[in-house]
């Protein structure tokens, strides 16, 4: 059965979604809040989201964004927010699809039959290898979620899993402080916290790197931290 998360802060809309949908032998969870729907994405293996954008804590867009930068799972927005503009920036943050309510649950579900058939055929044809290996003796092991370092399994907290797996999955990219903390811990940073200086500091000790001379993880002076770990499997 598929599984779909539905994150919509309107309790009639979520109920009204999950019981079609599970009528049509859907696997359907449901989510409150975007920091909720974060939470469950990276919780479960989902094959489809449905995200509203007016929420509390994390809204649609970022949620879209966050979740964009770690799978490529289809992602459908339901908002009644039909300015064009809002559909744009939805579809450029990783939106499949943007529905405007009212919305009519025949067309939703033919819609997330359509996406899940591509995405079907997408993962078909993607590298889906569990094994992950980078120069320096460094491997990542996807489904067991462990890292060894020169065949080493090295101790890493939740946070610094997550860490290691949303800079490596965008090999290159800087990321902000503020952005790493609220794809990590799912709100909005303050000022002066340290959280994300803490855990990349100990995710490098763990990984063994030098901090003036890194293989993996890289500062940019002024701007964030970006991963450089060179891939040879």
């Amino acid at each position: 059965m598929r599984k779909i998360l539905v994150v919509e802060d309107d309790y009639e809309i979520a109920n009204a979604i999950k019981e079609y949908l599970t009528e049509k032998e859907y696997l359907v969870y449901w989510a409150s809040t975007g920091k909720e729907g974060i939470e469950e994405f990276k919780r479960m293996e989902l094959d489809l989201i449905l995200v509203d954008i007016m929420m509390p804590e994390m809204d649609g867009f970022k949620l879209c964004k966050n979740i964009r930068l770690l799978s490529d799972i289809p992602i459908i927005i339901l908002s009644a927010k039909v300015n064009e503009l809002d559909k744009v920036k939805g579809l450029n943050l990783g939106a499949d699809d943007y529905i405007t309510k009212p919305f009519s649950l025949v067309e939703l579900e033919a819609r997330i039959q359509s996406h899940l058939r591509r995405y079907k055929r997408y993962i078909g044809i993607d590298d889906k290898s569990s094994l992950v290996e980078y120069r320096g003796g460094i491997s990542l092991e996807k489904e067991l979620k462990e890292i060894y370092v020169n065949g080493e399994r090295i101790n890493l907290t939740k946070k610094e899993f997550q860490l290691f797996m949303l800079m490596s999955s965008n090999p290159n990219r800087i990321f902000t402080k503020q952005e790493i903390y609220e794809n990590i811990w799912g709100v909005v940073d303050i000022e002066g916290n340290n959280t994300v200086t803490v855990h990349i500091k100990s995710l490098r000790e763990k990984l063994g790197e030098d901090v003036k001379n890194p293989k993996l993880i890289a500062t940019v002076w002024g701007m964030g931290y970006k991963f450089i770990g060179e891939r040879i499997k």
